[in-house]
């Protein structure tokens, strides 16, 4: 499916800053980085820039929720650290703040240096997509184009998705456009037998999600809480997960060995599968076998297109294939609200606002 946004590739970088909205939003305990994934995201598009001439990289993310005041444990300071790690040889220059004093951060950087400035959710003007906000970004880093490569943001309507893509040439990057071509295009034109799989806990946030793919997918199947809780099938294409591992309290916390087996069954004669949503509390490992087993099916399916969307979907799938780097998957999505919303069929802000092809 032919990507509609123009990219990073449809622009002339040589001596241009590059002003890139990455999503560095990681998880941190006790200052240590628990799942870098996002951050290696990111690296296609800041080596295309480089390769291409970009004067400068300047990224630019947030990282919690400080609610618009600076608090240090949300400081991405580790995540440049973490960073320069992945880039070796290469040193990230991080920029404390906006303010007028921040130029001076940025004196002797070499061509295709990097430069990333703490959070932005430090500064509450941000959530709140001001104009001048994004206009003193744009005046500080003497950005020439913007590039949105923060894909798990797009979803909001910010300062650094909006209002500046509003006041300069703005583009995607290449996560963007991977992230967003597999995930309308599993709509748009998914080879058949298309397969949805749907778990999680809230009905309200996935039955849009299954309404929409009622009249695309051949087969839909409901695990997870939803199952656990009752989920009533309402089509003969909608197969509920029908038994469950309980703890010692009686509360069903994993789908059973019976739906577990199902699903896989379904999986092996599709040809798109989406996935959204775990089967069950994939934090304690007695209540994880389900989940596990369908990534295991997805990650080993040939011949087939498997997206894998929803953060704590994502996220579980992408430590197993730590374990397991024989998983493979057409698209482990970093968005988990924005490529629920996608698929939904709503339209994202930051993504209508670049620059059309």
């Amino acid at each position: 499916m032919d990507f509609r946004k123009k990219t990073i590739r449809d622009v002339d970088w040589e001596g241009k800053i590059a002003l890139v909205r990455v999503d560095y939003n990681v998880p941190i305990k006790n200052g240590e980085i628990e799942d870098d994934m996002r951050i290696r995201e990111s690296l296609p598009t800041i080596n295309y820039l480089i390769e291409h001439g970009a004067k400068r990289i300047v990224l630019i993310s947030h990282l919690g929720r400080p609610d618009g005041q600076v608090k240090e444990e949300f400081s991405l300071a580790p995540v440049a650290n973490r960073l320069a790690r992945i880039m070796t040889g290469k040193v990230i220059t991080f920029v404390k703040s906006f303010e007028a004093d921040c130029e001076k951060d940025m004196d002797g950087i070499v061509k295709g240096g990097i430069v990333m400035f703490e959070n932005l959710r430090f500064y509450p003007e941000e959530e709140a997509n001001s104009e001048e906000f994004a206009k003193k970004i744009i005046e500080k880093t003497h950005a020439d184009v913007f590039v949105q490569d923060g894909f798990a943001v797009i979803h909001r309507a910010h300062a650094s998705t909006d209002a500046i893509a509003r006041q300069l040439p703005s583009v995607a990057g290449l996560l963007v456009e991977k992230e967003v071509t597999n995930l309308e295009g599993a709509i748009a034109n998914p080879e058949h037998p298309v397969l949805l799989i749907i778990g999680g806990a809230k009905v309200e946030d996935k039955q849009p999600m299954i309404d929409r793919f009622l009249p695309i997918a051949d087969k839909i199947a409901v695990g997870g809480k939803i199952a656990a809780a009752g989920y009533q099938s309402y089509d003969e294409k909608i197969y509920v997960s029908e038994d469950f591992v309980e703890n010692d309290e009686g509360a069903k916390l994993d789908i059973g060995e019976k739906g577990a087996e199902h699903i896989i069954s379904m999986i092996n004669e599709a040809k798109t599968v989406i996935w959204n949503g775990t089967m069950g509390m994939t934090e304690e490992a007695e209540f994880s076998a389900g989940s596990r087993k369908i990534a295991e099916a997805m990650g080993h399916l040939e011949g087939a297109k498997t997206i894998v969307g929803g953060g704590d979907t994502a996220g579980y799938v992408e430590s197993l294939m730590h374990e397991d780097p024989s998983l493979k998957f057409s698209l482990v999505s970093t968005g988990g609200g924005a490529s629920l919303e996608l698929l939904c069929g709503k339209q994202l802000p930051g993504l209508e606002v670049l620059e059309n092809r």
